[in-house]
């Protein structure tokens, strides 16, 4: 085809216009990139790919890598953004980013990118996990990379992440490594013959409220008293901690009138004063967990006190007053007056005590202490406990203290989340998720819910919230979110029982209404005494039948059956399901176990269980005009229900009558 004289004037003025504008910018300076882009990395593939970062404005930036090159001015603000062609998997390659001084990133792979999110269970670490030592021994693989976000906190988003940076999954790197990160990894590589690179970003004992941004959470009314609904920040600190001392009070009443209640025979009135009379307490040397001084296997609240002398040099001057970490969650009083609260089991506590409290002669230091799960207690190293003056003058706390076991866990009310630690409303997401958006990923794998099952009902809401926050903060689409289910743990029931570990489960499966979700249910591989099951290899790899299957479209059944509907038939309930892969068995018995009945009384029985075909017939003599059925409804449920590929059933209920957390906040 010939070019009109017109088609070819206009092409050279564009070219001279390119070539000009690509003139009048200056190569950047002081280019900086966030901590992901750096050697050994893996690009996403299949998609256009951000590379981004800061600079002095105005200038121009170059990217060049597998061919392309690309350039971008920064702006006013010291931000500049380009994106890239998408690529198909493979490397390694060389980035080049080309500004008054040039970056070169070395060993580029690409291929497909997850973040490994949650808490303990996802940070839980190869290092740990069944067969470690033959699993890190095998764990040769160049083309996985992994990359470990130290952990960090922020009131408002960060820009960046601290870390070691990406490294070559090998026996000397993959032991710190999240095991259920690791395993998922392993099998998308070796199914789908890619490189994979894994984001690792978690924290242990945490809730999905501080993984979740300001703009998620203002949409939930249960967490909107924190957040600026004005804006997309939180408000200030002293705010916060203003609003947080307000809501302590309001649970310490609680707690008071629980114990004046059920306990009323305990003396605890003034019990935080210099006049209390505490020689009926017992004696305790701090620091120390309480496990390991006499309160073995206790939870709940304990309280603690100390006297102390202050001489005259004191009167008029304020003190600080170190107390070491806490397990977990702490109110101190000076003298009788609440002078601090925290909520963080590694946090080491510090409480400003103002002039106006100190007298001169006896003092006292008064400390409760609570705590739901593991040691308990006031512990760490003995030279963290002190009082100290503005001159760095210090008085040890360490020794004998008071103490009176207080209110068993059983009966202490709901606590109030520490806003500024790891647990507070968007702290984890603004210090180690935010960071690393808009890097190109696949998608997320996340295990997570233990910190959440005492607000189960809440956690429905909250939890699909977060997922569609990541997706909307990261601009690409409904990208897949795949999670874990809680494992089974805790003693196990003689009768069916409301359970709050059953209720978070069940809010946990129903955010597989979202769009490009799946679930890898977990109630059969967990551990009665241990929150932390070491089975994480077939916790890894249910995720990854999830993915090989949604993500990848490997023609495979992924899912164990989940319930789908039910009918009374003749005084019986029949129940069908999805996911029935190639039919429904009991395992390791011919008869199904787990399945309890009930009718309008909402008084349930265990029942009879029988496969027909793809359904279950269910009934009780007990239960003549039954309506409800659960099955697998405990925090460790004896249970049975697999479909014939060996994938079990979610626990579920066909009621929707209030559960244990319902309310809860």
């Amino acid at each position: 085809m010939k070019l009109r004289m017109f088609d070819v004037l206009f092409i050279f003025v564009l070219m001279l216009l390119l070539v000009s504008c690509s003139q009048q910018f200056p190569p950047a300076t002081n280019v900086t990139m966030p901590a992901m882009f750096a050697d050994h990395m893996v690009l996403q593939q299949g998609i256009p790919v951000p590379v981004w970062g800061s600079a002095d404005p105005g200038g121009q930036v170059i990217v060049e890598i597998n061919g392309q090159s690309k350039r971008g001015v920064v702006k006013s603000d010291g931000s500049w953004k380009i994106k890239l062609n998408s690529m198909t998997a493979g490397g390694p390659f060389t980035m080049t980013v080309v500004a008054a001084d040039t970056t070169t990133i070395q060993d580029v792979l690409v291929g497909e990118v997850w973040i490994c999110s949650g808490q303990s269970n996802m940070e839980f670490p190869v290092v740990r996990t069944m067969n470690a030592e033959t699993e890190i021994a095998n764990a040769n693989y160049s083309d996985i990379r992994l990359f470990i976000v130290d952990k960090d906190t922020s009131i408002t988003p960060r820009t960046d992440v601290t870390s070691e940076g990406w490294k070559l999954c090998s026996p000397e790197t993959v032991g710190p490594f999240s095991a259920v990160g690791y395993f998922f990894g392993r099998d998308i590589h070796t199914s789908q013959h890619v490189p994979v690179g894994l984001i690792g970003s978690y924290w242990g004992g945490t809730p999905a409220e501080a993984w979740t941004s300001s703009q998620g959470l203002k949409k939930l009314a249960d967490f909107r008293n924190l957040i600026n609904i004005q804006g997309t920040r939180i408000v200030a600190v002293s705010e916060i901690m203003q609003f947080y001392m307000d809501k302590i009070k309001e649970w310490q009443d609680k707690v008071d009138n629980i114990i004046a209640e059920k306990y009323p025979l305990i003396d605890f009135e003034n019990w935080n004063t210099v006049d209390f009379d505490a020689t009926n307490w017992d004696d305790m040397q701090l620091p120390q967990f309480w496990n390991n001084a006499g309160l073995k296997d206790y939870t709940g609240i304990v309280r603690f006190r100390k006297l102390i002398s202050l001489p005259n040099d004191f009167a008029g001057k304020p003190l600080k007053v170190h107390v070491g970490a806490i397990d977990e969650a702490d109110i101190a009083w000076f003298n009788g007056v609440i002078v601090g609260a925290a909520d963080d089991w590694d946090k080491k506590r510090v409480y400003n005590i103002p002039d106006s409290l100190i007298h001169v002669g006896q003092n006292v230091i008064a400390i409760q202490v609570a705590n739901g799960w593991g040691l308990g207690g006031m512990y760490g190293p003995a030279e963290d406990m002190y009082v100290e003056t503005s001159n760095g003058w210090k008085l040890p706390l360490e020794g004998d203290w008071k103490y009176c076991v207080t209110l068993p866990n059983s009966d202490v009310p709901g606590r109030v989340t520490y806003p500024i630690g790891p647990n507070g409303y968007t702290m984890l997401y603004n210090g180690m998720i935010a960071p690393l958006i808009p890097y190109g990923i696949r998608g997320a794998i996340w295990y997570q819910g233990e910190s959440n099952a005492e607000r189960a009902y809440q956690y429905r809401s909250l939890f699909s919230e977060m997922i569609m926050d990541w997706r909307m903060h990261w601009k690409e689409g409904n990208f897949p979110f795949l999670f874990v289910q809680l494992a089974n743990y805790n003693e196990r029931t003689n009768e069916p029982v409301d359970d709050s570990w059953a209720e978070l489960r069940e809010a946990q499966t129903m955010a597989l209404l979202l769009p490009n979700t799946g679930i890898a249910v977990t109630v059969d591989i967990g551990d009665a005494v241990d929150i932390h099951p070491t089975n994480k290899q077939e916790v890894g790899r249910r995720l990854a039948l999830n993915a090989r299957s949604q993500v990848y479209g490997e023609t495979l059944v992924y899912s164990g059956p989940i319930y789908k509907d039910m009918v009374v038939e003749d005084g019986k309930i029949r129940l069908s399901f999805y996911h029935v892969g190639g039919g429904l068995v009991a395992k390791g018995d011919d008869s199904l176990k787990g399945f309890a009945i009930a009718g309008a009384d909402h008084k349930f029985v265990w029942a009879d269980a029988k496969i027909d075909g793809n359904d279950i017939i269910v009934s009780s003599p007990d239960v003549t005009e039954p309506v409800a059925v659960r099955y697998a409804w405990a925090a460790n449920p004896e249970c049975n229900l697999y479909n014939k590929e060996e994938l079990p059933a979610s626990p579920f209920r066909t009621d929707d009558w209030e559960g244990v957390t319902f309310g809860k906040k």
